[in-house]
């Protein structure tokens, strides 16, 4: 949302407009941590601070943007259980071994190359390696209460090693070199899956995430809508900027409340008016002619906002009002909010 309560477009990095690598959560909670004067060490890239928290009865260890380089010195932590680490110059996941009841640890925008160690934190629920330098998904086999995992703008060319994770709700893998959509079938409870600016060419092997309700798959490289039949509570669809040419295989997904399909390669809006939940229509950058299109919306009687800019019918010097004559409900179009 734009500060003026008006929609924001599509977002064309693939990732969620709203994601900050933990998909709308709000920030860690203020420290209660004493925070003392930090011991600064020195190494190749300069100044360093060694990671030192002096409460080892606090429960949320807050320290981003320290120019920390190792994680260490927590052993003492017995109650902790959420470390935030972000924006420093960690290289490994290390020294965790006593921290069993850390339920959220937080290393985005770090130098780590690889995910180890965390075979010890049994009770973790929220694990962020975002920003980081990791080439592949491994090492994840004690954190079976894993709910959240957010590992975008890393390295990763390949899905694997999750099918344990059965309680895992939300994946974030965007902004990595992935090419193929696969071994997700042991995550059946998955409610939201982001795969936006990577290489996938194909829609395929999501029939077992049938409790997924967001996926996202912005910035690829897919031509066709196809094998989403099973995702019957899919409530919102993110594909712009692809090279889909055909608006089709949408039948099952009539919870959908979302559509993003902007930029894109469609000339016609088809194969939708069963689509009666919808929402969001996001259909700016596509290649529409027929004002006779929109009748395919008409159904959604809930619609309020529409994305047409970018296309043909948007030339038309009565663009708007033909919009809101066709779509009554609409609370905006395109960016600006309706009268």
């Amino acid at each position: 949302m734009s500060d003026d309560g008006a929609n924001s477009s599509p977002d064309e990095s693939g990732v969620p407009s709203n994601h900050d690598s933990s998909d709308g959560r709000e920030g860690s909670p203020e420290s209660e941590a004493i925070d003392p004067p930090p011991r600064v060490n020195s190494d190749h890239n300069g100044a360093t601070e060694e990671l030192v928290v002096l409460d080892c009865n606090t429960t949320d260890v807050d320290l981003n943007h320290r120019r920390i380089a190792k994680i260490e010195n927590l052993d003492s932590l017995t109650n902790v259980e959420t470390i935030c680490l972000r924006w420093n110059l960690i290289k490994r996941i290390e020294n965790l071994d006593n921290l069993s009841s850390l339920r959220e640890l937080e290393l985005y925008d770090n130098q780590i190359t690889v995910i180890e160690n965390l075979t010890p934190l049994v009770n973790l629920e929220v694990l962020d390696i975002s920003f980081n330098r990791v080439r592949k998904l491994e090492n994840l086999e004690g954190l079976t209460k894993l709910k959240k995992l957010f590992l975008c703008a890393n390295k990763i060319s390949k899905i694997e090693n999750l099918n344990h994770l059965q309680q895992l709700e939300l994946l974030e893998l965007g902004d990595n070199k992935i090419r193929t959509i696969e071994n997700l079938d042991g995550l059946t409870g998955l409610k939201s899956l982001f795969l936006g600016k990577n290489k996938i060419t194909r829609l395929q092997n999501l029939d077992s995430l049938i409790n997924l309700q967001i996926l996202g798959l912005q910035s690829n490289r897919i031509t066709k809508i196809e094998g989403l039949g099973r995702l019957v509570s899919l409530d919102q669809l993110y594909m712009s900027h692809n090279g889909v040419s055909v608006l089709e295989a949408l039948s099952n997904n009539t919870k959908l409340q979302t559509l993003d399909l902007a930029c894109n390669r469609v000339a016609k809006i088809e194969n939708i008016s069963h689509l009666v939940n919808l929402e969001e229509f996001w259909f700016n950058g596509n290649q529409v002619t027929n004002w006779k299109d929109l009748d395919e919306l008409s159904s959604a009687k809930g619609l309020q906002t529409v994305y047409l800019e970018g296309n043909p019918v948007h030339q038309d010097p009565t663009y708007r009002r033909k919009v809101k004559l066709a779509l009554p409900s609409l609370l905006q179009i395109d960016a600006t909010l309706c009268r």
